[in-house]
């Protein structure tokens, strides 16, 4: 469960690692944000973020967000960014 003491839009986004184009990653980071806004539970706010992108950028996308965790992903080339909003992070990607 996130823990919202502010509003999604005031927390800082920290891009750790990028492989995507800037509008993109100005996206995901709007898109998780407004997620972070509407919903509590990690499990929401990765839909949240999942089906949005699925809508503008088209299938399969994935998304992890939580406090604690390690991954290992394939991903199409342009299409992968895992950062920090507050002290929860959000790995977001695509897939063929």
């Amino acid at each position: 469960m996130v823990n919202n003491d502010s509003t999604g839009s005031e927390m800082k986004a920290v891009i750790k690692s990028a492989d995507m184009t800037e509008p993109m990653q100005e996206d995901a980071i709007k898109v998780a944000q407004e997620a972070m806004e509407k919903w509590n539970i990690e499990k929401d706010i990765a839909q949240h973020i999942k089906k949005e992108f699925d809508n503008r950028f088209g299938s399969t996308w994935h998304c992890i967000v939580g406090r604690n965790f390690g991954s290992f992903v394939t991903h199409e080339t342009k299409h992968f960014i895992y950062f920090y909003l507050g002290h929860v992070a959000i790995l977001l990607f695509k897939t063929a």
